[in-house]
Parts: structure tokens; C-alpha cells; sequence
């Protein structure tokens, strides 16, 4: 089994988004890390950005090999924490280049939420450009939706399905 952590990208902690990501835990053991709990700014030209992000990137690039990044759906597209942590990878992409390069190889794959199945067809593409873009195998992507804070027996089956793929 793959060793790989969980990148939960909402505004809130305990919502939706965290009620998929509790299940895809249980079903895959992957560390989570919550950026709504960290401290991340935007992306800064002259990198004088003094926040969590250098811990977390650098922690992810030497220890993991599957990033999955969950997101719930606003306005048709990633939550605002989840560009932004998409943003500053730009970071090793300038300066401590060696890190930036830990990503090749690595295998991304996303997972959004909403309260029904209905994202957009386009919705993925930023995360397998990355990826593409990385150096990293993109594993693909699902769908999830929660109503008052369940999940649905057709939405665990898809979790469970995809936690087999990314994590064998």
C-alpha cells in the first residue's frame, strides 16, 4: 500500500468536504492536512512569505507519494485555500528547485464536494494540468455529494472504489 495524505481545501472544517474526507481516511489510513488549520498566503514574488506553507509542502514532497486533494465546489471551480495551495507550489518552482522536483513521479488525484452531483465537465482540468505540468501521475478524480450530513450509499461506493485505486 501507498503512502499518502489528504489535502482537505475548505473553508470550513467540519463540513462537507471534511465528512468525505473523514470517510476516504478510514477507507485508504492517509494523513489529512486541513488548510483552513494553517496559516497560508498568497503566492509572493519576492517569497518573503513567513506562514506554514514550506512545512506542509515540504513534508508532503519527502514523506508521500499520493496527494489527494479534496475540494468542495464554489462557484463552479476549487475553493479559494485550494488555488492557493496550488499557487505556492510555484514557490518551489523558483527557489529550492530540488523540492519543486519531488513532485515528479508523485501521483495527484482530487476529489470535490458538493450537495448534489452536479459539477461541471471542466471542473477537473486545473488539477490534471497540474499534474501534467508537475511531473505526476494524475490518477483521476471523482464527484462526492452530502445531504445533512450523510453520505449516500451511491457516493460511498464511488469513495470506496476510488480509495482502491489510489492507494494499491
Amino acid at each position: 500500500m501507498k503512502k499518502g495524505i489528504i489535502v482537505q481545501g475548505s473553508s470550513r472544517s467540519n463540513g462537507d468536504t471534511n465528512t468525505v474526507v473523514s470517510y476516504l481516511k478510514n477507507m485508504t489510513g492517509f494523513e489529512v492536512v486541513d488548510l483552513n488549520q494553517r496559516d497560508i498566503n498568497y503566492f509572493d514574488y519576492e517569497f518573503n512569505n513567513k506562514d506554514d506553507f514550506e512545512i506542509i509542502f515540504k513534508n508532503i514532497v519527502q514523506n508521500y507519494q499520493t496527494i489527494v486533494l479534496v475540494t468542495p465546489v464554489y462557484w463552479y471551480t476549487m475553493s479559494g485555500i485550494m488555488k492557493v495551495f496550488l499557487d505556492r507550489i510555484s514557490d518551489y518552482l523558483y527557489k529550492e528547485k530540488d523540492f519543486g522536483r519531488m513532485l515528479r513521479g508523485k501521483e495527484m488525484a482530487m476529489i470535490s464536494c458538493s450537495n448534489d452531483n452536479d459539477r461541471v465537465e471542466e471542473f477537473p482540468l486545473p488539477f490534471s494540468r497540474s499534474a501534467e505540468y508537475l511531473g505526476m501521475q494524475y490518477l483521476g478524480d471523482i464527484h462526492t455529494w452530502v445531504n445533512d450530513n450523510e453520505i449516500s450509499v451511491e457516493v460511498k461506493e464511488k469513495i470506496n472504489a476510488f480509495a482502491l485505486k489510489i492507494k494499491n
